[in-house]
């Protein structure tokens, strides 16, 4: 049988060091961490978190099938776990960098940074560098794209850290990244002519998503208006993506294109799933962009905690 592309690593809490008011930096070290993968600058990878009364006692290491095991446990033996995006590894020093965001104690993830301590052990589950097996997990596909556009909220800032961070020096584009706080605004790596803006949310209770969508609809309109035969233009990948169905209120949405390779824009928008649903519809319906320009993910669902 082929080894997993995924797995369990042990860890133990390293460094934290807080960002922002909102983004603090979890450092987590092993040797174990030395066969730790990382093959595209959004991958995802998830953290497990422990439980108050028992910690990790009752996760299900052993055997390829873990995770099974691990969904059978009830409800309340199951460990939480998250999503999150490598913000830095280093194999060889067996350590990987994750950022999260800090909401206070609004689901488990927020209450365990809160209270996260160096030296606690934690397990991590991500790529495993040793398979052959392709471990998936990274949707940042721009082919030969001259033009990007890069749009999420807090929780793609890891992701879109990274992204510009492995850019070429001559990209061209904009990134809007809508946080919770002007405080939360990061100093990032980008190439000279790739414009990043922060946008602070001015009404966290009622207007989740309105400055990201504001932002990126008017600068998606200025980019039709200013080359109109653009937007038009059809995609010279295969017509394939991986697509998941369009949702109703109860899921996720996810679509990613594979790369196209005409030089033309490639939009990439993650976070929450309604602020970016709105977004791709924007460009594709609204503007008669090729979908296949467009890859989107809904990170999450406001009102909908993640499995």
């Amino acid at each position: 049988m082929a080894k997993p592309g995924y797995r369990v690593f042990d860890t133990q809490v390293g460094e934290i060091s807080r960002l922002s008011p909102h983004f603090v930096r979890v450092t987590f070290r092993s040797d174990d961490l030395k066969q730790f993968g990382w093959d595209g600058p959004d991958q995802r990878i998830k953290v497990m978190l422990p439980l108050e009364a028992s910690g990790f006692d009752e996760v299900p290491m052993a055997g390829d099938d873990w995770y099974s095991a691990w969904r059978a446990l009830p409800d309340d033996r199951r460990n939480p776990i998250r999503t999150y995006t490598i913000r830095g590894l280093r194999p060889e020093l067996g350590e990987l960098d994750v950022d999260f965001v800090a909401h206070g104690d609004s689901g488990p993830a927020s209450r365990w940074i809160a209270a996260a301590r160096s030296g606690e052990r934690m397990l991590v589950i991500g790529p495993d560098a040793t398979s052959d097996e392709d471990s998936g997990g990274w949707e940042w596909h721009p082919g030969a794209a001259r033009t990007l556009l890069i749009a999420g909220d807090e929780t793609a800032v890891p992701a879109v850290s990274a992204i510009l961070e492995q850019l070429p020096a001559d990209a061209r584009g904009a990134v809007f990244l809508e946080v919770p706080d002007a405080g939360d605004a990061l100093d990032l790596r980008a190439p000279a002519g790739v414009e990043v803006r922060w946008l602070p949310r001015h009404d966290p209770t009622g207007g989740y998503g309105a400055e990201l969508v504001g932002a990126v609809t008017e600068w998606a309109d200025a980019w039709v208006a200013a080359d109109p035969a653009a937007a038009a233009v059809p995609a010279a990948a295969p017509a394939a993506v991986r697509d998941l169905p369009a949702l109703d209120d109860e899921d996720l949405v996810w679509e990613v294109p594979e790369a196209a390779d005409d030089g033309g824009l490639y939009a990439w928008l993650a976070g929450e799933a309604t602020a970016i649903t709105t977004l791709r519809r924007h460009l594709v319906k609204g503007l008669g962009v090729d979908r296949r320009r467009v890859a989107f993910m809904g990170y999450w669902k406001l009102g909908r905690a993640e499995g």
